[in-house]
């Protein structure tokens, strides 16, 4: 179940853009020089012309020698493929209308899923769809959720560490998990500073009299954990991949952070999923920025 999937050798088409927009601003570039040059030697020859020829040496409209028209006409051209392409190209070319359209977008996303986590949380879904299955003696009590974060190739984290850093994840990770038991092993309990807030701590481990701070619980197997939260009506398996493959068969759902780059440094993956049975429920895209590393979609997989 765990392993790399082999990476394919493509172009990022974020990489693939900003090749083509600097290939743009080349030829932009290179345009506005060659103008530049021209209108230094054109000038040059109108005042020869004029000056050491004689052409046109009696026209002078508005008692201004002829050459001077031209030559400020054309400096007006010049002016304005200058502003063209450091002015205008700048603040409302195709990179300024794309960072527009991805803060909006953004925006749209980030209040689409505040809206989502504020209905889950007021009207938990119930686990069998029916209104006979809800009466069911058979109903489950208890939704086991799996909440992890990995790369294309499944990556997870480097030495008991992510490799990445999303803070819209971080803060979706804390809108979910808040008020719950999260569920982990020792590992991943021992890459925290502190046990988190708001959440109650239940760590599996083999150690025996590992110590823990206060109101931190130690199990010495899932099974046992899976116990110890069962007065908590969504806890959530956290990590490491060992855990989640283990808490795969009990999980109900899957809060799936899929980023969108590999890692090969990575020495952590999650399990690969089968889809046959796990579908896909919900999916938003976001993409990188100033607070993100990397592009990313958050995804909700529900067992079938």
């Amino acid at each position: 179940m765990f392993g790399k999937k082999s990476s394919k050798s493509t172009i990022d088409p974020e990489q693939l853009e900003l090749i083509q927009n600097a290939q743009k601003r080349i030829k932009q570039k290179k345009r506005l020089y060659i103008h530049f040059v021209l209108f230094l030697i054109g000038s040059i020859f109108m005042i020869v012309a004029n000056l050491i020829f004689k052409v046109g040496i009696d026209t002078k409209p508005l008692g201004i020698d002829w050459f001077v028209f031209p030559i400020v006409i054309w400096l007006f051209l010049l002016a304005y493929h200058f502003f063209s392409v450091y002015i205008t190209n700048r603040f409302m070319g195709t990179e300024w209308e794309q960072n527009q359209l991805d803060k909006l977008v953004k925006k749209q996303q980030k209040r689409i899923e505040e809206l989502k986590l504020k209905i889950e949380k007021e009207n938990p879904l119930p686990s069998q769809t029916s209104t006979d299955a809800e009466s069911s003696p058979e109903k489950k009590k208890r939704e086991l959720t799996i909440i992890v974060a990995a790369g294309e190739d499944n990556a997870i984290g480097k030495d008991n560490e992510l490799i990445w850093h999303l803070s819209d994840d971080l803060k979706r990770f804390k809108a979910l998990t808040s008020g719950h038991c999260i569920i982990m092993g020792r590992k991943t309990f021992e890459s925290f500073p502190n046990p988190l807030p708001n959440r109650t701590h239940i760590v599996i481990t083999r150690q025996e009299r590992y110590k823990v701070p206060s109101g931190v619980i130690v199990v010495n197997s899932l099974e046992d954990a899976l116990d110890a939260a069962k007065n908590d009506k969504q806890p959530f398996i956290i990590g490491g991949g060992e855990i989640y493959k283990q808490a795969l068969p009990y999980t109900d759902k899957i809060e799936l952070t899929r980023v969108h780059a590999s890692f090969d440094t990575a020495d952590a993956f999650f399990p690969e999923l089968d889809l046959n049975q796990w579908k896909e429920t919900a999916h938003i895209y976001h993409p990188k920025d100033e607070k993100n590393d990397h592009a990313f979609s958050f995804m909700t997989y529900r067992k079938t």
